[in-house]
């Protein structure tokens, strides 16, 4: 079985939020969800982002529950096929709640291209689109 990995992300409003992550096309995992109280979001085989309530949330975590807006708690990266790709979540994200570009486009040409989004609890999620082969033509080797 390959690794996966669960972001774990305390959210005011559970079914708001699954709703908003779903516009960036994840599908929520009933058999993980608890209305109101817990969304299994899965973006891939590997990929899961869990939505808890705060009341759930604290009971993972001796430490107080971050303010997204004030402080940076995680920054997560998601993978688009293309350039296209990002735009259409930006938009899709904007569309469900979410504000767009908190800082500015990272464009380098035919290599790279990325965007960012806060959702609805002020969770910073970066969206990017890169050519591997092309990002390593011209690093020197190892």
């Amino acid at each position: 079985m390959p690794r996966m990995i669960f972001v774990n992300l305390p959210v005011a409003d559970v079914e708001r939020s699954a709703g908003f992550y779903a516009a960036l096309g994840a599908s929520r995992d009933a058999r993980f969800s608890q209305p109101d109280t817990a969304a299994a979001m899965v973006f891939s085989d590997t990929i899961v982002v869990m939505l808890l309530s705060h009341a759930h949330f604290a009971g993972f975590s001796p430490r107080p529950i971050a303010d997204a807006r004030a402080a940076t708690e995680v920054l997560i990266c998601l993978s688009e096929d293309s350039r296209s790709a990002v735009d259409g979540s930006v938009e899709r994200a904007v569309a469900a709640g979410g504000r767009a570009d908190l800082r500015p486009k990272q464009e380098m040409g035919d290599v790279m291209y990325g965007r960012s989004i806060e959702d609805l609890d002020g969770h910073v999620i970066e969206l990017m689109w890169m050519d591997v082969e092309a990002m390593m033509k011209g690093r020197p080797a190892d």
